[in-house]
């Protein structure tokens, strides 16, 4: 068995011990995010950030769309919501996402200081909440992030993989 696919199911071991009708909730709602995406020819990841256990803000992957290589879900869920709270500073916010992050999305929450992060299917060509990278826990940066991953993990999985599979004409 390789590496990649023991952390998987020790992140899903994990998760399903501790498994949380509220981490359901707010990621349904990140996978509508993600059809959106996919409708606009975006990659279909959906990002949801909350904080008190109300949605403040949402994202989905738009670089295409808009000819922004930094328009990831995670990104602009995180631009709405500094907006909405009038601070970059996310402080007790969780962010829910279909796909585990990669390094620049990472690197956003560390900086916005978010609490946790939800993440539906680990990422294993750029995934940084441990898959390849652990940006979100690196012991040399000022904040952590703690992580739960596989939540609905198998809905977005093979949302991704149909996306893929589709483009790629197969």
């Amino acid at each position: 068995m390789s590496n990649f696919t023991l952390a998987c199911e020790a992140v899903q071991r994990r998760y399903t011990a501790a498994m949380n009708l509220t981490d359901m909730h707010f990621m349904s709602r990140a996978i509508e995010l993600a059809r959106l995406a996919e409708a606009q020819g975006e990659v279909p990841v959906g990002a949801v950030l909350v904080k008190d256990n109300q949605i403040i803000a949402e994202g989905w992957n738009q670089p295409i769309s808009t000819s922004d290589p930094t328009a990831h879900a995670e990104v602009l869920a995180m631009r709405a919501a500094a907006q909405v709270l009038k601070n970059y500073r996310l402080l007790d916010a969780t962010l829910y996402v279909t796909l585990e992050p990669c390094a620049m999305c990472a690197g956003a929450m560390v900086h916005a200081r978010i609490k946790r992060l939800v993440y539906a299917a680990a990422d294993p060509r750029a995934g940084a909440a441990g898959t390849i990278f652990n940006i979100l826990q690196h012991t040399a940066l000022n904040h952590r992030v703690e992580v739960t991953g596989g939540v609905l993990e198998s809905n977005c999985a093979g949302l991704l993989r149909d996306f893929f599979r589709t483009r790629r004409g197969k």
